[in-house]
C-alpha cells in the first residue's frame, strides 16, 4: 500500500503554525552553512569580540568643518572595514518608523488566505508581491521566510495595484518612509564620494541619480522555527544594490561574516542598519566593502525586517571601477557589466545545473584544474558562493565579458554559451587558474569557521 504524500504548505508561516517539531528536509541546510549558529539571543547579548560599528549622523552636515569631517571619517572607516553599520540620528522620525513597522506587521498578521491575494508569480517573472523563496540556490534548499516585495520609489515607477490595501496606513506610511530613505541615501552617497576624493554628487550620479535609482522594499517575515539550528532565514549573500537600509522589530537574526567568523549584529534602538552593496564596492574598486551576511531564525519569536535596496537601472549604466579609483598599484578588480549582467552572473554562479555543467567543461578541457573543481564540487552549497563571484572577478575576464555581451542577460542562454562554446570555456578556465589562490582561500574560509562557535 502506497502511503499518502502530505504536501508541504507553500508558505513558511503556515508550516510553522502547523505544529511540526521537525522541519522538512527541504529547509535543512548543508552542514557547512550551519557553522556559527548558536542561540541568537545569547549571541546578541555578548560584548566581547568584533561589533558592527554605530555611526552617529547628527553632524553629517555640520557647518563646523572639523565636526563634519569627523562624522564623515567615521562613516568612511565603517564602509572600508565592515561594509555595514548601525545609523543613529539619521533624521527619520521614530514616529514614522513606528508607523512603517506597524503597517508591515499588521499586513503579515492577516490570514495567509488574505495575503495570497497579493501573491507574486515568480515563474512568469513577476516578483513583486507576497511570496516565499523558491529553491533556486545551488543546493536547492529553501529558506525559512515569507516576504512582501515591491518598488517604493520613484513614485512613477511604483505599481500601486500590488500595494496592500490593509492596513489603511500602509501606503501613506511606506510612501513617506521611502522618500526620506531616498534623501538619506543622497547624504550617504555624498560622504562616500568625498571619501574617494570625488565630487560629492559623483556616486549618486553613477548609480542613476534621482530619476533612475530604484528603491525596492522587501519585508522579510521569519516565523518561529522548531529547529533553528538546522535552518536559515536567508542564506549567506552580499547585496547587489548600491546601498541597503534595514529596519527590524528588535529581534536579533542578522549575522555578518567578519574576519573569518560570523558576528551577530546587536539590536540598536532607533537605528537603521545600512549595508554597502556590490554596486558601490565595484564603483570604488573594492575600497568600500560589500560584506557577506545571512539571516538566522529562532524558536521563540517571529522576526520581521524591512529592507530597502537602492538599485541602479538594469541596463542604462555600465558598472565598473571609476577611473579615479584605478591606478597601476591598484588595477581594476572588476570587469564591466550592466546591473542586469551582474545579477545574472551571481545567479548563474549559484544555480546547481550551471555549476555542474561548468565543472564538467573545465574538467574536459584541463586536468590541471582538478583540485579547484574538486573543491567546487564539495562546496556546491558554499555559503560564501556570492563572495566568490566578486573575488573571482578580481582579474579582468575579457572572455567572460564577451560571453555576457553575446547573450541577452539570460541565465539559460549563458548556460548554453558555456556548453556550446568550448573555446570560450577554455579561455575562461585560464582566468580561473589565475584566481586559483582566491578560490582556495574562499573555500578555506569555511574550514576556518569553527563548527559551533560559543557565543
Amino acid at each position: 500500500m502506497v502511503s499518502e504524500v502530505v504536501p508541504i504548505p507553500s508558505r513558511v508561516e503556515s508550516l510553522a503554525k502547523s505544529g511540526i517539531q521537525v522541519i522538512p528536509k527541504e529547509y535543512v541546510r548543508p552542514q557547512e552553512e550551519l557553522n556559527g549558529i548558536g542561540n541568537i539571543f545569547e549571541d546578541e547579548k555578548k560584548d566581547e569580540g568584533p561589533q558592527v560599528p554605530t555611526i552617529n549622523l547628527k553632524e553629517i552636515n555640520s557647518e563646523d568643518k572639523e565636526i563634519r569631517e569627523k562624522c564623515h571619517q567615521e562613516l568612511k572607516k565603517a564602509a572600508v572595514e565592515w561594509g555595514v553599520m548601525h545609523l543613529v540620528n539619521h533624521g527619520i522620525s521614530d514616529e514614522l518608523i513606528d508607523r512603517v513597522k506597524v503597517a508591515g506587521s499588521t499586513f503579515f498578521d492577516l490570514p495567509v488566505e488574505e495575503k495570497e491575494k497579493y501573491a507574486n508569480d515568480q515563474a512568469s517573472g513577476n516578483v513583486q508581491g507576497y511570496g516565499s523563496k523558491l529553491a533556486n540556490s545551488a543546493c536547492g534548499q529553501l529558506e525559512w521566510e515569507d516576504y512582501f516585495f515591491h518598488c517604493v520609489f520613484p513614485e512613477d515607477k511604483r505599481d500601486m495595484a500590488i500595494w496592500p490595501k490593509t492596513p489603511a496606513d500602509y501606503i501613506p506610511a511606506t510612501s513617506e518612509y521611502a522618500k526620506q530613505i531616498r534623501n538619506l541615501a543622497t547624504k550617504i552617497f555624498a560622504v562616500l564620494s568625498i571619501g574617494l576624493g570625488l565630487e560629492e554628487g559623483r556616486l549618486e550620479k553613477e548609480v542613476g541619480g534621482m530619476e533612475d535609482l530604484l528603491l525596492q522594499m522587501k519585508i522579510n517575515y521569519y516565523p518561529k522555527c522548531p529547529q533553528p539550528e538546522l535552518a536559515l532565514g536567508v542564506e549567506a549573500h552580499t547585496d547587489v544594490s548600491a546601498l541597503t537600509f534595514i529596519l527590524h522589530n528588535m529581534v536579533p537574526g542578522l549575522q555578518l561574516f567578519y574576519e573569518g567568523k560570523w558576528v551577530t549584529a546587536k539590536c540598536v534602538p532607533n537605528s537603521i542598519i545600512m549595508h554597502i552593496g556590490d554596486t558601490i564596492e565595484i564603483l570604488s574598486n573594492g575600497k568600500y566593502k560589500s560584506i557577506l551576511h545571512r539571516g538566522v531564525v529562532n524558536k521563540e519569536k517571529v522576526r520581521i525586517s524591512w529592507a530597502i535596496f537602492c538599485e541602479p537601472p538594469k541596463e542604462k549604466i555600465m558598472l565598473k571601477p571609476l577611473p579615479e579609483t584605478v591606478t597601476e598599484a591598484e588595477p581594476s578588480q572588476f570587469p564591466p557589466r550592466t546591473f542586469a549582467q551582474h545579477m545574472a552572473h551571481k545567479l548563474f554562479k549559484k544555480v546547481d545545473n550551471d555549476a555542474a555543467a561548468e565543472q564538467k567543461v573545465f574538467k574536459k578541457d584541463d586536468q590541471d584544474s582538478a583540485d579547484v573543481h574538486k573543491a567546487s564540487e564539495k562546496d556546491d552549497c558554499d555559503i560564501v558562493a556570492e563572495h566568490i563571484v566578486l573575488k573571482e572577478d578580481k582579474q579582468d575576464s575579457a572572455v567572460e565579458q564577451k560571453a555576457f555581451k553575446k547573450v541577452d542577460q539570460d541565465v539559460v542562454a549563458e548556460r548554453k554559451v558555456l556548453k556550446e562554446d568550448e573555446q570560450d570555456a577554455v579561455a575562461e578556465l585560464k582566468v580561473f587558474k589565475k584566481d586559483d589562490q582566491d578560490v582556495v582561500t574562499e573555500h578555506k574560509v569555511l574550514k576556518d569557521v569553527p563548527a559551533k562557535e560559543s557565543k
